[in-house]
C-alpha cells in the first residue's frame, strides 16, 4: 500500500504573483486617485478630471507591465546564465561538483557519509537540478516568470485604477474630494488586509502601511493641484 502524499500550501508559494498583484492594485489606486484629486484641486471640469484619470490608467498599466517584464526578464537572464555555467562545470569537473554538494549538506547538519550518499543519489537523478536548488538557491517555485509578472501587474493596476475613476464619475462635485479620497483609502486598507492575510503577515501592519502612504500621496497631489490652480 503506497504512502499518501499531501501537498502543503505555504505562504512563500504565493510570493511571486502576490507581490506583482498587490503592487499593481496598490499603484493603480494610489496613482489614479492622487491624479484625479490633484486635477480636481486645480478647479478643472469633471470631463478634464476623467480624461486625466483614464490617461493615467492606460499609461500606468503599460508602465507597470513593461517595468515588471524588463525587471523579471533581467532576473531570468541571470538565472539562465548561472544554470548554463553550472551545467558546464558539471560536465567538466563532476567530482568537484559532487564534493561541493556534499559539503553543502554537511554544513546543513548531515554527517559526511550520509551527505555524500545524498549528494550522489541526487546528482544521479538530476545533477543540474540538485545544484540549482542547493547551491544556487533556484527552484521552480521561485523561478522568474516575466510574462506572468507583466500581465498580473497590468491587470491589477487597471483594476485598482478603475475604482477611483468610478468614484470620480459618480461623485457630486460638492463632495468630490471626500468621496474619492475616502473610498480609495478604504479600498487600500482592505487590500492591505487581504495581502497580509494571504502572505501570513500581521493584518494591522499590512493595513496601515498601504493606507498611510496612499494618504500621503493624495494629500501631496491635492496640495500641488490647489497651488497650481490658485497661481493660474
Amino acid at each position: 500500500m503506497g504512502i499518501a502524499h499531501k501537498t502543503e500550501l505555504h505562504f512563500s508559494q504565493r510570493s511571486g504573483w502576490l507581490r506583482a498583484a498587490v503592487l499593481g492594485a496598490n499603484d493603480g489606486i494610489v496613482s489614479t486617485a492622487s491624479l484625479v484629486l490633484g486635477v480636481a484641486a486645480a478647479h478643472a471640469a469633471r470631463a478634464d478630471i476623467l480624461l486625466a484619470g483614464i490617461a493615467g490608467l492606460v499609461a500606468g498599466a503599460m508602465s507597470m507591465a513593461s517595468g515588471e517584464y524588463v525587471s523579471v526578464s533581467s532576473q531570468a537572464d541571470s538565472e539562465a546564465a548561472d544554470l548554463h555555467r553550472e551545467s558546464i562545470e558539471l560536465a567538466e569537473n563532476h567530482e568537484f561538483e559532487l564534493r561541493e554538494l556534499t559539503h553543502i549538506y554537511i554544513k546543513r547538519g548531515l554527517d559526511e557519509e550520509l551527505a555524500k550518499k545524498v549528494a550522489t543519489q541526487l546528482m544521479e537523478h538530476d545533477a543540474l537540478g540538485a545544484h540549482a536548488r542547493d547551491e544556487l538557491g533556484l527552484s521552480e517555485l521561485h523561478t522568474a516568470k516575466p510574462l506572468q509578472a507583466a500581465v498580473a501587474s497590468a491587470l491589477t493596476f487597471a483594476m485598482g485604477a478603475a475604482l477611483p475613476l468610478l468614484l470620480a464619475t459618480l461623485s457630486p462635485l460638492a463632495h468630490f474630494d471626500a468621496i474619492v479620497a475616502g473610498g480609495s483609502l478604504l479600498t487600500l486598507a482592505l487590500l492591505g488586509v487581504l495581502a497580509a492575510q494571504a502572505g501570513g503577515a500581521g493584518l494591522l501592519k499590512g493595513c496601515l502601511r498601504v493606507t498611510l502612504w496612499g494618504a500621503v500621496a493624495m494629500a501631496a497631489t491635492m496640495g500641488i493641484g490647489s497651488l497650481f490652480g490658485t497661481v493660474v
